[in-house]
């Protein structure tokens, strides 16, 4: 078999969509494991809503999930190659040498100022019942798909059909077919929803006296919740959503990859070498998946807590300055002003990622010990600022139910006081020691650890939830948490 080609071919006319990446990780994946070459192409024909924006977000959506392209637009490392430009916008010479040929053999004819292609077979008028109108049909064998992932596929092509329209600009099912011709494609895999396309296709091919290359149908991705294919427009569809909060790429790839492929076992998490080695297309499913992000945070969970402490660190800092740098970006708009309450509690978070982002250039070690009680309970960098607010800031919010459960329950405060004079000189060496030290203290009362843990978390923290009070209360430091305790004292 000669080297694989296989193509990706945005179009930069919105955001990137997590089916689109899916659809580019296949290709990539294939191409990866056949030692082929995977080309990016983009199709910015679309004049009016083409943007620049959308088009360098495509660059860098792809370059952050690891999926560099041999051929296509130079950026950076990723690109170049013999059969470009790799814009089909920068191609249209091509499409009109294409066309003439058309036009030359008798395949092609032009109607009403567009060009059409012509079918091959006997023609015959027949009433249209949606059109409401006479219109010429064309008898002839069905288009026979040999699909890697849907098996043999039959579909019928009986009209002849637009290729360039009234105002001159070729139509999708033209410039795709050219430029795979043109750029010796020999295998295409996209999304299901192309398959009604790829009869016409077919005919076009032949028309130009070219074999068709190989077709892979990949399932559809589902909405997480009811029917339908997942839209930009349903929570967790966009790959720029999962950079700015913090996610892995590599958990976003190995999720991906398992959206309508099966490496034939049941593990999940894999590394990136094994999934090129295992992939093939056999192993596509014919059945839709469906999108499951709470199953995406949990793996995103695993590659965090893998992660080496220093790089977890060093990517936690960069996350608190991007976003604080974010939210100040947000409330300076004021095109969509934010009602006050959500004014106040974005200023909130900015001013505790800003704080963040300065402990970790002063005072590193406090912020790496932060960081290390952190990494095993989050499940995504996202969850940092709320999840760390307090180490950084006094002024963090305190949860009105969790107050108002805690304070319901004994004499909290008389424990609170209590827990205050044995902090003074109990042992603060490590965890264990400052647990034993409550539970002396608890013991001495007839009390239970829980009377003095539920208070003092509130105290010191606002909420209920975080790591243990013991590696809390012992990275804050003994001076910080009395200091927090008293003032809970005098304001409760």
């Amino acid at each position: 078999m000669s080297q694989v080609r296989v193509r990706f071919a945005p179009s930069p006319t919105g955001f990137f969509h997590i089916g689109s990446a899916r659809t580019a990780l296949f290709n990539w994946l294939y191409a990866r494991h056949t030692g082929g070459v995977f080309i990016l192409r983009i199709e910015d024909t679309d004049r009016e809503r083409n943007s620049e924006e959308f088009l360098k977000l495509i660059y860098d959506s792809l370059a952050w999930l690891g999926l560099n392209w041999d051929e296509g637009p130079k950026v950076g490392a990723n690109g170049g190659g013999d059969f470009g430009p790799y814009r089909q916008s920068e191609r249209g010479h091509l499409y009109k040498e294409y066309v003439r040929r058309l036009l030359d053999s008798g395949r092609a004819y032009e109607k009403d100022g567009a060009i059409w292609f012509k079918l091959l077979g006997e023609r015959y008028e027949a009433f249209d019942e949606h059109r409401k109108k006479t219109v010429i049909k064309v008898k002839g064998p069905a288009v026979v798909i040999e699909d890697q992932i849907r098996g043999r596929v039959e579909r019928m092509e009986d009209e002849d059909f637009v290729i360039v329209r009234s105002d001159g600009n070729p139509v999708f099912h033209l410039v795709n077919v050219v430029d795979d011709i043109a750029m010796n494609v020999t295998h295409i895999i996209r999304g299901e929803d192309h398959l009604s396309n790829t009869s016409k296709h077919v005919r076009l091919y032949e028309g130009f006296g070219v074999k068709p290359p190989a077709f892979a149908h990949i399932p559809l991705i589902l909405k997480q919740n009811g029917p339908g294919k997942m839209s930009k427009r349903d929570q967790g569809a966009l790959i720029e959503e999962y950079q700015r909060r913090g996610y892995r790429p590599e958990a976003l790839v190995n999720f991906l990859c398992l959206l309508g492929w099966n490496p034939g076992d049941d593990r999940e998490k894999m590394l990136i070498d094994d999934i090129i080695r295992l992939f093939d297309l056999p192993g596509v499913n014919q059945s839709n998946a469906r999108f499951d992000d709470k199953k995406l945070a949990h793996m995103n969970m695993v590659y965090l807590l893998e992660l080496p402490v220093e790089r977890f660190v060093a990517e936690a800092t960069e996350f608190f300055a991007r976003r604080e740098k974010l939210i100040a970006a947000e409330l300076a708009r004021t095109e969509s002003p934010l009602d006050q309450p959500t004014q106040e509690s974005r200023r909130r978070e900015a001013a505790m990622c800003l704080a963040a982002a300065r402990a970790a250039a002063e005072a590193p070690e406090y912020f790496r010990a932060v960081l290390l009680l952190s990494q095993p309970k989050i499940k995504g960098l996202e969850e940092l600022p709320a999840y760390t607010a307090y180490f950084f800031t006094d002024d963090f919010p305190v949860d009105p139910k969790v107050r108002d459960k805690v304070m319901a329950k004994g004499d909290p405060k008389a424990r609170l006081r209590e827990l205050v004079e044995a902090l003074a000189t109990m042992d603060w060496a490590s965890d264990t020691a400052i647990e034993e030290g409550i539970k002396a203290l608890a013991l001495r009362g007839g009390f239970g650890f829980g009377d003095y843990q539920a208070v003092a978390r509130l105290a010191v923290s606002g909420t209920n939830v975080g790591p243990s009070i013991t590696g809390m209360f012992r990275v804050m430091g003994r001076e910080r948490v009395i200091a927090r305790l008293g003032r809970w004292l005098a304001g409760s």
